[in-house]
């Protein structure tokens, strides 16, 4: 008798695990290793954490209402899901009876340690004046792996739902505490002074490996059902998600080992980022994107 075919999870899990053991040992947390590179660290990092929360609010507005007049949701599970998730990101009891979100207690990391906010400061405030984040990003002094890494996150917030949750679950909530444990690890051998930073850290590992990933794998398994297409579209987002995490981290280790490479891009004419391609291109490497290109400004998502 021949055995069964891995069940739909375990296969994306096997077709995932080489991209994502190349995560877990990436070269980055062992350079981690002093306040001047922690420091270089965080200035990329901080724009991954705050894209995080695009990617969940992408899916809190689509599986949940927020809109006034209110419609009860088509998927009572799922909106329940994703809005523990927004609690704990959003407004996590940090320590007893003081709630944060996560992007606010990395910001209170960065400042203890001496980390250049100003750059994210900056993006935001543009995004406040309604520009496009295309146009937030350009000509600020940031490593072009960071820029570029928000660009892909943002541009996965336009496709569909089930991508977007691939990417969030595998490209971040399942991914992040074995990421996190090896941060951890290494500021524990250098003995450095990072509270807040370490707060973060444990947090995530907690929230994310207890509850967090096993709420988004189940968001994820009831969205791709017993289609073998769902979890096609669903691994190669995964695996796109991934593969812009590891860019970004290739980024920060060359911001460690020489000046950062950072590009003003004209304003009005901004070029393309690598990892946003045409339609064709993109079914090509096996995504399916949504048809339309949507952007996203301060004032949220459209579709032109």
């Amino acid at each position: 008798m021949s055995p069964e075919p891995p069940d739909p999870w375990s296969r994306l899990e096997q077709e995932l695990h080489p991209l994502r053991q190349e995560l877990v040992t990436h070269p980055v947390y062992a350079m981690v290793g002093n306040l001047a590179s922690l420091r270089v660290f965080m200035a990329s990092h901080v724009f991954a954490v705050w894209d995080f929360m695009s990617l969940l609010k992408t899916l809190q507005r689509r599986l949940t209402c927020v809109e006034v007049p209110w419609l009860p949701s088509a998927d009572p599970l799922a909106a329940r899901l994703i809005n523990e998730i927004v609690l704990g990101e959003e407004t996590d009891e940090i320590t007893p009876h003081r709630y944060m979100s996560h992007f606010d207690l990395y910001l209170e990391a960065m400042g203890e340690v001496g980390a250049d906010t100003r750059p994210l400061e900056q993006f935001l405030a543009r995004l406040r004046k309604g520009l496009s984040f295309e146009q937030a990003l350009t000509q600020l002094p940031i490593p072009d792996s960071a820029r570029r890494f928000v660009h892909d996150t943002l541009f996965m917030c336009g496709g569909p739902t089930l991508e977007v949750a691939a990417a969030f679950l595998l490209g971040r909530e399942d991914l992040v505490p074995a990421l996190f444990r090896s941060l951890i690890g290494e500021l524990e051998r250098s003995g450095m002074r990072c509270a807040s930073f370490r707060l973060y850290l444990d947090r995530h590992v907690h929230l994310d490996e207890e509850m967090h990933a096993p709420l988004a794998r189940k968001l994820l398994t009831n969205l791709c059902g017993e289609d073998p297409e769902n979890w096609a579209r669903a691994t190669a987002a995964a695996r796109a998600a991934l593969s812009s995490r590891r860019a970004l981290w290739d980024g920060v280790v060359a911001a460690f080992r020489g000046p950062c490479r950072l590009v003003n891009h004209d304003l009005h004419h901004p070029s393309p980022p690598p990892a946003i391609q045409t339609q064709a291109e993109t079914r090509a490497r096996g995504g399916s994107w949504a048809s339309g290109r949507t952007k996203l400004t301060g004032r949220g998502l459209r579709r032109s």
